[in-house]
């Protein structure tokens, strides 16, 4: 049994690597069941065993990346040295997951340029986005918190739209890096756009922390 259960965990897994190739190659919508089987000698039936549609591919694929890399990044955020720099750097490493790593890459190349999101679909896949979310924006408001609890940002900074603010931009970002419209360098146009942020929220007399 422990052996049928690994069969099937690779099986599904296989399902979502061929999908998530075939999705950078192609775009969400004109993709099919058919050639995400046919890459991996699998039937279609085979693949609407373990996915009911293709909403369940993405939202699977979603949760993967974030249990895959939100614990790495993570990892450069500790309650001992919970600043700005941290946060900056937290983003710059998970740049570099993005620019090493070609699963990494093609996840997010797909789901920043590839996807044709709709309604239906937000409403099919929202709980997996939103969890991701939730994480990414826990780190921010983490790290905000602790510098307005220090006073080194203003007591009048609202932390949370602060921190979708720094994510919206790292999202722009990311998206015009991937469009090719990023004309300077990827991670020094982040560290220059947070500080800018940083600068614009730290109290009177506070250094930078870039």
């Amino acid at each position: 049994m422990r052996r049928t259960k690994e069969d099937a965990e690779k099986t599904r897994q296989d399902i979502l690597a061929s999908a998530r190739d075939i999705f950078y190659e192609k775009g969400y919508s004109k993709t099919t069941f058919d050639e995400i089987a046919k890459r991996i000698n699998l039937t279609k039936g085979a693949v609407y065993w373990y996915f009911r549609n293709k909403p369940d591919i993405v939202a699977a694929l979603i949760n993967e990346y974030a249990q895959s890399h939100l614990d790495a990044v993570a990892s450069h955020i500790t309650d001992d040295n919970c600043n700005f720099e941290q946060l900056t750097n937290m983003v710059i490493f998970n740049n570099h997951i993005l620019k090493t790593d070609a699963t990494t890459y093609k996840f997010l190349f797909f789901i920043t340029c590839q996807m044709e999101w709709s309604e239906a679909i937000i409403n099919k896949i929202y709980p997996s986005i939103e969890q991701t979310k939730q994480v990414t924006r826990g780190l921010f408001i983490r790290v905000l918190d602790n510098l307005k609890t220090h006073k080194k940002i203003r007591s009048d900074i609202d932390v949370v739209m602060t921190a979708e603010i720094l994510m919206a931009m790292y999202s722009w970002l990311m998206e015009a890096y991937f469009t090719k419209r990023l004309t300077n360098d990827f991670d020094n146009s982040v560290k220059t756009g947070f500080q800018l942020v940083y600068d614009s929220i730290k109290t009177e007399g506070t250094e930078n922390e870039n």
